[in-house]
């Protein structure tokens, strides 16, 4: 999920046991576009690279991060699901899952998916002290490793309706064309009747602003991270099986469910990336 660079290290960075700072990380890579400083060069080079090219690539971060929580918000309130499955959590920042899900009811459980170092270690720290969260290292592209996971099985009910959340992971999926809908069947085939689904991908919109996402995606795939795929409507409509759609379907993630009138124009990057909700039957 990352590549080799030679960019050296400042020493002023300190660096986790088991983490390469000359390799970008996907999830270090999203924390420097949201602004964090959970990151190092390597990283934000990557994110300068995107923005030369394409400027308003930082609200593709931007508008994931809203639909996660939107997404979130309306799955708990509305279904009654207390289990959440959220697959490629990256590093926390603001309004993570269980935060937003436990607001909602404080018995929901949350068991974040990742296997970049600097997410585990971030991560545990954050969550030592909340007993319904647990956080599991895992390849999230590997649905067998990820569902059949010991702490997956133990915290999860697979009896009981779950939500998987895949919210701007699969357009990092390098392989086949149709290796990111074979994940999603393989996830769909194991969840129980009832479960979730929120997804979200980088979009190429087939008009004016392809010409943004083909240079953004140029840049993010051949930048030191190595992926960041921008696929059509349909090929994103395509990852969500035979399930159910919520309305208003699969959408601009800036038209879904928003809290409330859209008084500004949408920018180059809010064309750029969609996603949805669905529920298996």
């Amino acid at each position: 999920m990352s590549a080799t660079s030679s960019t050296p290290v400042p020493q002023s960075e300190r660096v986790p046991v088991g983490v390469d700072p000359t390799r970008a990380s996907i999830a270090r890579v999203y924390d420097a576009f949201l602004g964090g400083k959970d990151n190092y060069e390597i990283d934000r080079k990557v994110r300068d690279g995107v923005l030369a090219e394409a400027p308003y690539a930082r609200h593709l971060a931007y508008e994931n991060r809203d639909f996660l929580i939107r997404a979130c918000r309306f799955i708990a309130q509305q279904t009654g699901i207390t289990q959440f499955l959220d697959c490629g959590s990256g590093l926390p920042t603001a309004e993570n899952t269980h935060q937003v899900v436990q607001r909602v009811n404080p018995d929901s459980t949350v068991v974040y998916v990742d296997n970049d170092p600097v997410v585990m270690a971030h991560g545990r720290a954050l969550l030592e002290e909340n007993e319904n969260t647990t956080l599991v290292s895992a390849d999230i592209f590997n649905p067998a490793e990820v569902l059949d996971n010991e702490t997956v099985r133990t915290h999860l009910d697979f009896d009981q309706p779950i939500a998987l959340l895949q919210v701007g992971t699969l357009h990092h999926f390098e392989g086949p064309a149709d290796g990111p809908a074979e994940i999603m069947r393989q996830y769909y085939e194991r969840l129980p009747s009832g479960s979730f689904v929120a997804l979200s991908h980088f979009m190429d919109p087939e008009n004016e602003y392809t010409a943004m996402a083909r240079k953004a995606e140029d840049k993010f795939r051949h930048s030191p991270m190595g992926s960041g795929t921008f696929r059509t409507m349909d090929e994103i409509r395509t990852l969500f099986g035979d399930l159910e759609l919520v309305e208003p379907g699969v959408i601009r993630l800036a038209d879904w469910w928003q809290d409330g009138p859209r008084l500004t124009p949408l920018n180059e990057a809010q064309h750029c990336i969609a996603g949805g909700v669905a529920r298996k039957r």
